[in-house]
């Protein structure tokens, strides 16, 4: 198949890529930075140089090719428009990246019960609710698109791309190599569910193969608290005790949106959906033992 993976040098797009690559796929990925392009075609990748508000350029690629992957940006609205416009009446697979935080909370630390799975209900926080608008278009965007979305929990490991990171992990390692000391939101005490990336990237194929269209699935295979992932990374570094961090504290260093709803949120998910109906079984069960062994 000819596929064109937006996001080709980031963490989730470039792992993916790579993968349809090694199994014999055509790939096209859109990349941003002009000096980066050379890294791609080592993993298979043809670079196609430009940014998701190129609308002429992604619906020209979303028409040429035979499925699309969007894995750059969950809330970028317009360069959906844009994909969904050059797939319109097609029938072609578009598979969209989003992510678990739209269920997330803003507990800052403190836990919760709630555990969602793709029937629960959800009361989003006002922040998530343009996000869960366009994962609503994609969807709707059926039959004439084959449409899937497949929503991530935290996601670690290496980049089986090119180098990339992931977004929750390194920035407690940054901020930990920075000040000495690791630090999580709050008492550290909210829990997110979590997959590997090499899991992600299978998920990815066999939905690409099997899912039907307007399909939507969260992307699991265990769950930690951040106060777990966080005495795991003090550990493996050698720093003593993990330690608590105001909300304020951990704003100001790492942003709302990440402090918030990425280090200080529940996301609490199951993926037997996935595994019922797309045959995934996922190989990698414990972020805190990754970190251990990634981190030494």
């Amino acid at each position: 198949m000819k596929i064109f993976v937006t996001g080709a040098s980031g963490f989730i797009g470039g792992s993916v890529a790579a993968r349809l690559a090694a199994d014999g796929h055509s790939v096209r990925g859109l990349i941003r930075d002009p000096k980066r392009c050379g890294e791609l075609p080592a993993h298979g990748i043809v670079p196609v140089l430009g940014t998701l508000d190129d609308r002429e350029l992604l619906r020209a690629e979303a028409h040429a090719a035979d499925a699309v992957i969007n894995a750059a940006d969950s809330d970028h609205r317009g360069a959906v428009e844009a994909l969904l416009d050059g797939l319109a009446g097609s029938g072609k697979r578009f598979l969209h990246t989003s992510g678990t935080s739209l269920v997330g909370d803003e507990a800052l630390g403190e836990p919760s019960d709630a555990v969602f799975t793709e029937e629960t209900p959800v009361q989003p926080a006002p922040d998530k609710l343009a996000r869960i608008a366009i994962d609503d278009l994609i969807r709707s965007a059926a039959p004439g698109v084959h449409s899937i979305i497949l929503c991530n929990s935290l996601i670690y490991g290496d980049t089986l791309g090119p180098t990339a990171q992931s977004v929750q992990i390194p920035p407690l390692v940054a901020q930990a190599r920075e000040s000495g000391v690791v630090r999580h939101v709050g008492r550290g005490l909210n829990r997110w569910s979590n997959v590997h990336i090499a899991d992600v990237a299978s998920l990815y194929i066999l939905a690409l193969e099997r899912a039907a269209a307007g399909s939507f699935y969260f992307v699991e295979n265990g769950e930690a608290s951040f106060g777990e992932i966080s005495s795991a990374i003090a550990e493996a570094m050698g720093l003593g005790k993990a330690e608590d961090w105001t909300p304020a504290a951990a704003i100001a260093r790492w942003g709302r949106e990440l402090a918030v709803f990425g280090l200080g949120s529940n996301s609490r998910v199951r993926a037997d959906k996935a595994r019922r109906e797309l045959g995934w079984v996922p190989a990698h069960t414990s972020v805190t033992k990754w970190i251990l062994a990634s981190l030494v």
